[in-house]
This record gives structure tokens, C-alpha cells and sequence, in this order.
């Protein structure tokens, strides 16, 4: 692969049908990024985890292609695959396996080399705040602990293209200002997009924000200029309730309503 890290959806469209019914998740939705933050923001159902799921080659399009670096992803295939970073929402994970052999098992996945493997685990453990509990089975992990897992999971390598759902899911106040500061690192060589609920995880550090509803692409510009646009002299969190009003409130930032009982970072109990 080549230096140059682009992403483009060119006319991506989505339709779930069934004998019955069908219905469509993503409607010509057509963008290029480059090298950067970006906040997908849109209410439940507007098509983010379609998109994602399409972008990571986990569900085909209906029509349309993603393209890296000017090549269809899908002919990319491994190529593509080993400069990928992704971090599901679902915490899928092996309780058998401590934190070190998960990340190492992961590191085979992605190709990295064996030799290297030990020191990329290690390393990217100490991003999330994990190397003192990477020898712990995952079973005596919390829900917080497992999330930063997963982050330190996606990391592995220093992909070119990361994409997160909801990556501050259930961690304390602490732990997702610092999540929030690794990712905007990781934007100043990587394509960094962020899907999420917690408005404040993204309004001061994104480049740009992608708005998605009914599976269509309404806006895509910086924070300051949706400002501007939708919610002038106010904040990315009056933009969002603008535009979507009822339809999905956003979640609190660090100040506001706590995560729900057993998704905390302080819980001693794994989720679920």
C-alpha cells in the first residue's frame, strides 16, 4: 500500500429486503476523507452501523463502492484488511483469554509479525491505560476495562484507517478525555472516524462531522461552521437536536448522566 490514505463512498446505497418488506439503510451516500477526525453523528436508524459495516467489509452494498486510495476495497481484499483498525460496539470477546492473549491472538490476525507482536501489544495497552491488568482474564474485566480493550485492539499495528462505534461507551469522565486524546493522535497520520451518542467526544477534536439521517448524508463540514449554520452563538449539541430534534436525544457528556449500572468503568462485574 502506498502513502497516500484516502477514503471514498461513491454513491453507497443499502437496501434490506425480504420476502415481504425492504427497506433503505444507506441512499447514495457519496464523501472523500483524508487524514483526520471525523465525527459520524445521526439518530438510531439513520444507516451509521450499516455504513461502518460496509466500510470494514463485514456486509455488502446493494450498490455503490468504497475506494482506498482510489481502489475498490473489496479487490483490495488482505491488503486493505492490514491497514484497517476497527472497534465494534458488541463486547464479543473470549473470557478465557487474558488481556495480553487477546491482543496477541489479534496481532496474528493482522498479520504482525511474531517477533514484533509481544512489544505492539504491550504497547498499545499502555495507550488505553490497560498494562497493569493485561495478565487478568477477561471474565474479571469490567465493561469499561473490556471497551478499552477494544480500543487498544483496533490500535494494534497503527492503522491507516480507524473507525470506532461508540468507542467512550461505558468508560468514567478520565478514561474518555484520554481515549478522546489518543484518537485525535492517531488523526494527525491516520483517517480516525468516530461513531457516537456523547456529542462532546467529538466536537472539539473532529475535523469534520459527517450528519447522517434516514440513510442519506445531510451535512459534512467542521463543528464550527454546523454551528454557524444550524445553531448559531450555541454548541455541536443544539446543532444535533436541530436537525434531529426528538428523534434520538444525544447522550451527556462527561457531566452529564451516568452510564447505566454494570456499564461503568468502576463496576466489578463483566458485562454481559
Amino acid at each position: 500500500m502506498t502513502d497516500v490514505r484516502q477514503l471514498e463512498l461513491r454513491h453507497l446505497t443499502k437496501i434490506y429486503t425480504s420476502k415481504k418488506t425492504s427497506k433503505q439503510a444507506l441512499a447514495d451516500v457519496s464523501f472523500t476523507l483524508g487524514p483526520g477526525l471525523y465525527g459520524l453523528l445521526g439518530p438510531n436508524g439513520a444507516g451509521k452501523s450499516t455504513m461502518m459495516n460496509i466500510i470494514t467489509g463485514n456486509l455488502p452494498a446493494t450498490k455503490g463502492q468504497v475506494l482506498w486510495n482510489g481502489k475498490n476495497v473489496l479487490r483490495l481484499g488482505r491488503r486493505f484488511r492490514r491497514v484497517l483498525g476497527y472497534m465494534p460496539q458488541q463486547q464479543n470477546l473470549y473470557d478465557s483469554f487474558t488481556g495480553r492473549q487477546f491482543l496477541l491472538y489479534l496481532a496474528t490476525l493482522k498479520e504482525i509479525p511474531r517477533k514484533d507482536a509481544a512489544a505492539e501489544a504491550a504497547r498499545v495497552a499502555g495507550l488505553v491505560n490497560l498494562s497493569g491488568e493485561l495478565d487478568k482474564r477477561l471474565a474479571a474485566y469490567s465493561g469499561g476495562m473490556k471497551q478499552r480493550l477494544l480500543a487498544a485492539a483496533a490500535l494494534l499495528g497503527s492503522p491507516q484507517l480507524l473507525i470506532l462505534d461508540e468507542p467512550t461507551a461505558g468508560l468514567d469522565p478520565k478514561e474518555r478525555v484520554h481515549l478522546r486524546r489518543v484518537l485525535a493522535a492517531a488523526a494527525r497520520q491516520a483517517i480516525v472516524i468516530v461513531c457516537t451518542h456523547v456529542v462532546s467526544d467529538v466536537e472539539h477534536v473532529a475535523d469534520e462531522i459527517l450528519l447522517l439521517r434516514d440513510g442519506a448524508l445531510i451535512d459534512k463540514a467542521p463543528p464550527a461552521q454546523l454551528v454557524e449554520t444550524y445553531a448559531p452563538g450555541k454548541g455541536l449539541e443544539d446543532v444535533y437536536l436541530t436537525l434531529f430534534g426528538d428523534e434520538d436525544a444525544p447522550a451527556a457528556g462527561e457531566g452529564g448522566t451516568q452510564a447505566p449500572a454494570g456499564e461503568g468503568e468502576t463496576s466489578g462485574e463483566a458485562a454481559p
